[in-house]
């Protein structure tokens, strides 16, 4: 058998295209395009397309003066509570992360368990409020913000808490999730025990 020799040919590195760089479009602010239907459309259709807008938009008003700060846990959510004194304050004014009270916790039972402290004490429609809230589910945030309030209902006077106490709602629930083992399903629960 005859064995061919193959010559080993060097390879030439092709030169590399240089890349184009595309120039990056400006942002288009919505507010902006908004701002132009509003110009152009016919005054009908201005306010129809101004009212959109205001159901969008957040409620960004920054609150200022003196408030009453607590901190308010549950599970693993965490509210950061500030309560302002005006005596003509409504519901619209309790705002939690930027929304108002009716369309972050949508239903009354909610909205009762977390305006529960207000109620016990009197103080209902006398605070403006806002809310930072963060972690956990609806109900463990609703309680989280429950016992902020009663906390800051307590800084701003100090006579409410046995009021608040009595009712339990300046106890922290330190009832959290167990965590899960390894070798079992959740956090006691076994597989199946299968006899062969």
């Amino acid at each position: 058998m005859a064995v061919k020799k193959v010559e080993k040919t060097e390879k030439v590195a092709k030169p590399k295209a240089a890349k184009v760089v595309k120039p990056k479009a400006e942002k288009v602010v919505k507010a902006a395009k908004v701002a132009k239907v509003v110009k152009t459309a016919a005054p009908a259709e201005a306010k129809e397309a101004t009212v959109k807008v205001e159901k969008v938009a957040k409620v960004t008003k920054k609150e200022s003066g003196v408030y009453f700060y607590a901190v308010g846990r549950r599970k693993t959510s965490v509210a950061q509570v500030r309560l302002y004194a005006d005596e003509k304050a409504t519901e619209n004014e309790l705002v939690i992360n930027d929304k108002k009270l009716k369309d972050y916790f949508p239903t009354v039972s909610l909205q009762n368990n977390m305006l529960t402290p207000f109620k016990a004490v009197g103080l209902h429609n006398k605070f403006r409020m806002t809310v930072l809230v963060r972690g956990g589910g609806v109900t463990g945030q609703v309680e989280a913000v429950r016992l902020g309030i009663a906390r800051a209902l307590v800084v701003f006077n100090p006579e409410l808490k046995k009021t608040l106490k009595d009712l339990g709602l300046m106890t922290r629930d330190a009832r959290e999730v167990e965590r899960k083992k390894a070798g079992l399903k959740k956090a006691r629960k076994a597989p199946q025990w299968a006899k062969r």
